[in-house]
């Protein structure tokens, strides 16, 4: 799903649709985008203390969707974070 996700947040930044919440973030921009990780950062970390898994599940998917965003924006791919994943196992594991 993070896939499909990420090609649907892809197409958006492509044809940047108006009223598409995507293309909104990206449209405002670095700062914005990076504030709005932080709030779901920390909603996240509310959510942990208590909230229940279901709002916890919620709010790790929030962040998900906006670091994707921010990938997108980025002119990053989701291959290369999992590159990175890689890297940092293969380092762990020698």
């Amino acid at each position: 799903m993070l896939q499909e996700l990420f090609l649907i947040i892809q197409d958006r930044k492509q044809r940047r649709p108006s009223g598409s919440y995507t293309w909104e973030l990206m449209e405002a921009g670095e700062d914005s985008m990076l504030q709005k990780i932080g709030e779901e950062a920390v909603e996240v970390i509310l959510a942990g203390k208590g909230q229940g898994k279901a709002r916890l599940v919620e709010e790790i998917a929030d962040l998900f969707y906006h670091t994707l965003v921010l990938i997108s924006a980025s002119d990053l791919t989701l291959e290369d974070v999992e590159e990175e994943l890689r890297r940092r196992h293969l380092q762990k594991s020698s």
